[in-house]
């Protein structure tokens, strides 16, 4: 077979393919226009001494049978034999900006099918599977997909985090061996994200290049960067495998979850919006084409107090305040009076709904809001009818006993009767009334997943995607939403199956900043569930303004979570001018290129949104903590169309700054503040507005219109 080489391109990003006799990627990063087959002399290396005679690729299986000495992208065995492949090609498959490689070993038995996707928005995806082609069982330890990156990628970016504190960044020069990054909680967790950014040293929100990866697997994972000895370095993602979880028989295939990855030779910004585009264009699936409905939730406002008559009052209020969904949390069903009870007894409670919930979701439907409503169906709690009658339902290894999380086991999906009996009840519940939308939880880690004594959490995983898929098939006019403790189970293979995420259950505004900036790295603002709470928050007994609360969730999907019969009038008029305020900029928010912008102070963020055809933008300066300096320097705004030119305005801005008034730390504002000036989108970007300044835990909402 010839040495075929494959170039895939997009707006900004060029990957060029070897594909025999082994596959290779030999460039990965700014698009290139002049390419040539022949230039791929220019990247033939040299063989140093000291090692093994020959030049050991990073092919796609990373195959240590070359003299690789790197983690190999497959690990397996059949009895102890057949551990070492080494994978020629035998079959390449281009079609655009598609390819797929077949590899085999002939001697191993195995097959390795590797999958390229260039997709327009710049983001590449990448999918590995195995094929046991001989008689026999092949264990398989690992499967991995590897991508090379140049040695100027030397700067890791991930994340870390916990439950109300989650998508931490945190950054590690990359100089010698390797970083590896685990999850194995059983979910995708708030631990670590399974994603990576790994770039030229320094790199920025706006400056640097970037290579960004997101593995789309909702449960154990593996990321790693490593640098070999001869300075070459790789990405390598993974789902985790337990022992004995994956056997091959003949004929039959393992696939890797696909890994999503994006270059970007301007920042982390351009990396983001190529994640962006690909999500709205790629993955989400709403089931009609409307405005994200202005939530509210009724968690932190009553708990498992239920009573009909009072949650219809709070129906009332919510729709006065703008509210445009109204979703029952937990408490709804049988002897649920806490969280240590009842949960797999997916029936009404009528002692708390002696009418049912027909009522109530007539209430909300006649005062033009939809209905949501929570669930949990994976969990089962001790203290339950289902328990009690299927104590053999747990997803657990028998003979151990079963550490309880939250009051609660894991109910196996790989039981057929376990999944027939979640999908008729939850058909029951989505059938039998008119919901518009589902919260869909999942509150604990999973220890031991055992069906049948053997490891089974990747089929657990799949089962959980499976009951998803049916209930979208039977349902399809009904939303889901993704709530795992908040931010435990956010990626993009169950995006595929839901339209929201609950980002954290934290809703203090100032933790909210950073956790919300960290996932707008990834997804989109109109999957990012944001809620303004109660004054005191019932996370951290934190308290902010309204303004602050406000314009905190004002860049998600915007909601609402306390109770709105006991709030005072001056937090109502609060939550309906921020609600107004939301559905007014939506289009844009929900639409535009998100830009998070270079600040030389860490206590200030600003971030903001700038519409697809550039005419538009909104943009907030948050200050989290008192200034650095006494000055807060300069707002230069990205993404505007230099030659036009802008109105720039004050959409809201705190008590201290109306009306020009001054105190605390400032003695005079800005002169341009209150004076909406016209200025050119070149003059904003590149010598920009003085900024005020603002009191710790306050923002200031600026608005850009393209004057004609």
């Amino acid at each position: 077979m010839e040495n075929q080489i494959v170039h895939l391109t997009a707006a900004h990003t060029s990957l060029i393919v070897r594909c025999t006799p082994f596959a290779e990627i030999l460039y990965w990063g700014k698009r290139l226009s002049q390419f040539s087959a022949d230039d791929i002399i220019s990247l033939s290396r040299a063989v140093p001494n000291g090692r093994i005679d020959v030049e050991a690729p990073v092919n796609f299986s990373a195959d240590t049978g070359r003299g690789s000495f790197g983690t190999p992208g497959m690990e397996g065995h059949r009895d102890g034999l057949d551990w070492s492949p080494v994978f020629n090609t035998t079959q390449v498959k281009h079609n655009g900006n598609q390819l797929t490689l077949i590899t085999e070993d002939p001697l191993a038995g195995l097959q390795f099918r590797s999958e390229l996707r260039l997709d327009d928005s710049g983001v590449l995806q990448a999918r590995n599977s195995l094929t046991n082609l001989k008689p026999g069982t092949y264990q398989v330890t690992r499967l991995a997909v590897t991508l090379p990156l140049p040695e100027r990628a030397a700067e890791v970016m991930a994340f870390h985090g916990r439950w109300i504190k989650e998508f931490q960044p945190h950054r590690t020069q990359l100089d010698h061996g390797g970083i590896i990054q685990e999850n194995r909680r059983g979910k995708t967790s708030s631990e670590y994200f399974p994603a990576m950014m790994i770039g030229h040293p320094g790199f920025s929100e706006e400056q640097g290049e970037i290579w960004g990866i997101h593995l789309g697997w909702s449960g154990n994972h593996r990321l790693r960067a490593d640098i070999k000895i001869d300075g070459r370095r790789l990405v390598q993602a993974e789902a985790l495998y337990f022992p004995g979880e994956q056997r091959l028989k003949q004929g039959e295939t393992l696939e890797t979850p696909w890994l999503y990855a994006s270059y970007s030779a301007s920042g982390l910004n351009r990396m983001s919006q190529q994640f962006h585009r690909f999500v709205r264009e790629q993955i989400l699936r709403f089931p009609d084409e409307k405005p994200r409905p202005v939530h509210l939730n009724t968690w932190e406002g009553i708990y498992f107090d239920h009573d009909p008559d009072y949650i219809m009052q709070m129906a009332t209020e919510s729709a006065a305040l703008g509210v445009e969904r109204f979703i029952i949390d937990d408490g709804w069903f049988r002897g649920r009076d806490h969280d240590r009870a009842a949960l797999g007894d997916w029936y009404l409670d009528e002692k708390k709904y002696p009418n049912g919930l027909k009522p109530v979701i007539d209430h909300v439907k006649k005062l033009g809001m939809e209905f949501g409503i929570w669930v949990e169906p994976e969990m089962i709690n001790p203290d339950s009818d289902l328990y009690r009658a299927h104590p053999d339902w747990l997803l657990a290894l028998p003979g151990y006993q079963q550490p309880s999380g939250r009051h609660q086991y894991v109910l196996d999906l790989n039981n057929p009767q376990v999944f027939d009996y979640l999908v008729e009840r939850m058909s029951w519940l989505l059938g039998e009334h008119d919901v518009d939308y589902v919260k869909w939880d999942m509150n604990r880690e999973i220890v031991q997943p055992g069906h049948d004594g053997r490891a089974a959490l990747t089929a657990q995983t799949q089962q959980f995607y499976r009951l998803l898929d049916v209930l979208g098939e039977r349902f399809p006019q009904i939303e889901f939403e993704s709530c795992a403790s908040g931010g435990g189970r956010i990626d993009f293979e169950v995006l595929k199956r839901s339209h929201r995420f609950w980002t954290s259950d934290n809703n203090d505004a100032l933790e909210r900043q950073k956790i919300q900036r960290g996932m707008s790295y990834f997804f989109p603002p109109e999957v990012m569930g944001s809620h303004i709470g109660n004054k005191l928050c019932h996370a951290t007994s934190r308290q902010h303004s309204i303004e602050f609360r406000g314009l905190t969730a004002l860049f998600g999907h915007m909601g609402i979570e306390l109770d709105p019969v006991k709030e005072g009038e001056a937090e109502r008029a609060g939550f309906a001018k921020y609600t107004r305020l939301h559905q007014q900029l939506r289009p844009l928010l929900h639409s535009g290129d998100v830009y998070r912008v270079d600040t030389h102070d860490g206590t200030m963020l600003i971030n903001g949104v700038v519409s697809e055809t550039r005419d538009s933008a909104v943009f907030l300066v948050s200050q989290l903590a008192m200034p650095t300096w006494s000055l807060p320097g300069v707002l230069r705004v990205p993404g505007l169309k230099p030659d036009a030119r802008y109105r720039v305005t004050v959409l809201d801005e705190p008590p201290l700054l109306a009306g020009g008034g001054s105190g605390h730390t400032m003695r005079v504002q800005p002169a341009w503040l209150h004076e909406s000036p016209v200025l050119s989108g070149e003059w904003l970007a590149n010598a920009g507005l003085t900024l005020p300044v603002l009191d710790p835990e306050s923002a200031l909402l600026l608005g850009f219109e393209e004057v004609r």
